[in-house]
């Protein structure tokens, strides 16, 4: 069978040079002072099967993939961060490959895994729908899209803010990341129906920050 692919940007247009050395070193300090790697354990755990990753970064995922996951394909355009996502999953405890393509533009087969994981990604993709309809259609029947996204804060000060940013200087700093994405809304609108989530904020104490209203949860095709 042919993958099904759609026209989009070819993956070398993602090109985040500083923001991708910033955020190498700023993720890997978060997983441990933030507590940003137990929620990725919460989020792959009793996930199996044929795995597709959206926006692996520098592959702080693949060290929590427990041992009922047969093989993930994990993607992630920008080429700095490609580089250490190779790096991390040599590491990794499960079969890891890194491709370069986009969400959007899948080169994959329908129906082709059996769970998908977007992890702080989709404030990030050029378009946010056509991203999702990918991981639709690659995804069984039954499948699980497992989220640990940050989005549009419910207070209408804090929201405020998180437009105006979007609108100016957020995505220039941090990699076209938009902190007022609606990532429930949006996963619901591609099709899929909402398991259990819950929504917190990181860090949970101190002052709110833009990208600080999270959701972690499970939806199925």
């Amino acid at each position: 069978m042919t993958p099904s692919r759609r026209p989009e940007a070819p993956a070398s247009r993602v090109h985040h040079p500083l923001f991708a050395r910033f955020y190498a070193r700023c993720s890997v300090s978060a997983d441990t002072k933030a507590g940003l790697g137990d929620l990725r354990r919460e989020l792959l755990a009793g996930v199996s099967g044929r795995v597709i990753e959206i926006g692996a970064g520098n592959g702080l995922n693949f060290a929590h993939y427990p041992a009922g996951v047969a093989e993930v394909v994990a993607l992630e355009p920008e080429s700095r961060l490609r580089r250490l996502a190779r790096e991390a999953a040599v590491r990794a405890p499960v079969p890891v490959t890194v491709l370069p393509d986009t969400a959007e533009a899948l080169p994959l087969e329908d129906a082709s895994f059996d769970a998908a994981v977007a992890s702080l990604v989709l404030c990030t993709v050029r378009n946010l729908p056509q991203a999702l309809d990918e991981l639709h259609r690659v995804l069984r029947p039954g499948g699980e899209l497992r989220f640990f996204e940050h989005g549009l804060a419910d207070t209408p000060g804090l929201a405020r803010v998180q437009r105006g940013l979007d609108r100016t200087v957020w995505p220039v700093l941090f990699g076209g990341c938009h902190t007022a994405r609606s990532p429930l809304a949006a996963i619901e609108a591609a099709g899929f129906a909402l398991g259990p989530y819950r929504a917190f904020d990181v860090p949970e104490k101190g002052p709110r920050l833009p990208s600080s209203p999270c959701v972690l949860g499970v939806a199925r095709r």
